[in-house]
């Protein structure tokens, strides 16, 4: 039996989780841009600590779950590097424009019923499936 889904499941799950426990534990919205763009641009200075430890877990953990049960680490991702820089350049274009990410609106905008976070969440996903749809099937890029 096929058990790509079990893990979706269980990844959505730790990411719903780690949402609340981020809100109830710290009264902010876990929204991965915002907690990088912090860093960066140094409006989040004085929770620096918080953020550094955040993303080392976002990077460490798929990496540890990989190691201990196993899992082959293919992404289907393309090797067509220009797409890669391109698309993340993209996507961190869009973070910034819609003042969050998939996180932040997604996961908990939505779980809170947030007008702003449904909204930005049926944009990028359109947008998303509207980009798949060119770059695959109309210009055979990815």
């Amino acid at each position: 039996m096929q058990q790509d889904w079990i893990w979706g499941l269980v990844g959505g799950g730790l990411i719903g989780l780690g949402g609340a426990v981020y809100l109830l534990g710290n009264g902010r919205i876990m929204g991965a841009s915002g907690i990088l763009g912090g860093l960066v641009d140094g409006s989040g200075r004085n929770s620096a600590g918080e953020r550094l430890a955040f993303l080392a877990g976002v990077l460490a953990l798929p990496a540890l779950l990989t190691l201990l049960f196993n899992i082959p680490a293919d992404t289907h991702l393309t090797r067509n590097l220009t797409v890669i820089v391109a698309a993340g350049l993209l996507v961190g274009i869009g973070t910034r424009i819609a003042n969050g990410c998939t996180s932040g609106h997604g996961v908990c905008g939505m779980s809170r019923l947030s007008r702003r976070g449904i909204v930005a969440t049926l944009v990028y996903i359109l947008a998303g499936g509207v980009t798949l749809v060119v770059m695959r099937h109309l210009l055979g890029v990815i």
